[in-house]
């Protein structure tokens, strides 16, 4: 009996001190590991591109410039899209302003009406806060907007990375297979098969995400352009880019075009119906869309995705939410091959089917979900079967 209390209390204290050491050196080094990470996975997701140009007798070290120059004028557009539609948003600073007064004006009419109350707004220094709300505001969201991007392009580092990543590809899986595989054939193959696990999950979601975000700006911009919200494209693509951060980043999208709805537009009935269309969008996105176009196998439930959003965010800020699905996702390929942590990566994965609680439309889209999810197994199977 103790030496199984002694043998728990040496494996807790293991355990404890690796995830203590671990939080600080991502804390620490995050200025190394970020744009490591961010590397890492755009190689992943690149490499195939690679390979393609190298089976036509491209040279490496030209396949990946190429490639790597491909995904640069991607974001470059991407940056230079955004700069110029905030530059336009910004200089709607006078209509919120004039709006908003004409709201404190009706305000005080309806209570001057309603129980006699004069002067209960100082309009005056309202006016000014407001003004300068906006004002400074305006000023930070383009410094804001300055520092994600030169943190999502990390214009030295990140590209460098790549580079010497997809040059080295086969160097660094031969380097990974001797560390971790060296012991038996067994564990060379394990190895060998959680690698091609790992490329397969992060470009399935890279891939998914990016082929989700398209969907989703269409659909945002057409409906805000039905209602008749300026700078539509700007708000629809906005909200979709914020897909990336799972259950946070939806409800963020929709919360800017439903303001700016209330304050530039003449009736309430808009806001109400952006912020219903967004919902019933954000079902689809969330029972169809990524299920059928990302795929089951980031299969992390919503406990465990929530419980790594509030860690990456703790630990990295805004690029920890985005960093640490797909990291979770690696770490839960490896939980399951590996036999001594198949436990965590349960605690990962999906949860068993049990009785819904969602709504009749929410149920509906995720039978259809079910459905087209079935006949894409059934015809990977079937291709399977005809190449052996």
């Amino acid at each position: 009996m103790a030496g199984a209390e002694q043998k728990w209390y040496v494996k807790y204290t293991f355990i404890l001190a690796g995830l203590i050491l671990s939080v600080y050196t991502m804390i620490v080094a995050k200025s190394v590991l970020q744009p490591l990470l961010f590397a890492l996975f755009f190689s992943i997701l690149l490499s195939p591109m690679c390979q393609w140009l190298e089976s036509y007798k491209v040279p490496r070290l030209l396949s990946a410039f190429l490639a790597i120059l491909t995904g640069l004028l991607g974001l470059i557009g991407l940056g230079f899209f955004f700069y110029t539609q905030i530059s336009a948003f910004a200089g709607d600073v006078d209509i919120f302003r004039e709006r908003f007064e004409e709201i404190l004006e009706n305000v005080q009419a309806f209570l001057a009406a309603r129980f006699g109350i004069d002067e209960f707004i100082d309009f005056d220094q309202m006016r000014t806060s407001v003004i300068d709300f906006f004002g400074e505001n305006t000023d930070t969201m383009l410094r804001r907007v300055a520092d994600a991007a030169s943190v999502f392009t990390s214009i030295f580092l990140v590209p460098v990375f790549m580079f010497l990543m997809l040059i080295f590809r086969d160097f660094l899986k031969e380097f990974v297979l001797k560390a971790f595989g060296r012991n038996s054939e067994k564990d060379y193959k394990k190895v060998a098969r959680i690698i091609t696990k790992v490329k397969d999950v992060v470009q399935g979601y890279i891939t998914g995400i990016l082929m989700v975000i398209l969907i989703l700006a269409v659909i945002n911009s057409i409906m805000l352009m039905i209602v008749g919200v300026e700078h539509a494209i700007f708000f629809g693509v906005f909200a979709a880019m914020l897909n990336v951060i799972p259950f946070i980043g939806p409800m963020i999208g929709s919360i800017l075009p439903v303001v700016y709805a209330f304050f530039t537009m003449d009736s309430l009935l808009y806001p109400l119906i952006i912020l219903l269309a967004f919902y019933i969008i954000q079902l689809f996105e969330s029972n169809l869309f990524t299920p059928v176009i990302v795929g089951r196998q980031v299969s992390i439930n919503a406990f465990a995705a929530l419980l790594l959003l509030f860690i990456g965010a703790q630990i990295w800020g805004l690029v920890g939410m985005i960093l640490i699905i797909p990291l979770g996702a690696m770490m839960k390929v490896v939980f399951d091959e590996v036999e001594s942590l198949q436990p965590y990566g349960y605690l990962l994965g999906k949860v068993p089917k049990e009785p819904s609680r969602e709504g009749r439309l929410a149920q509906k889209i995720s039978q259809i979900s079910e459905k087209v999810e079935e006949k894409k197994v059934a015809k990977e199977k079937e291709n399977s079967d005809d190449d052996k």
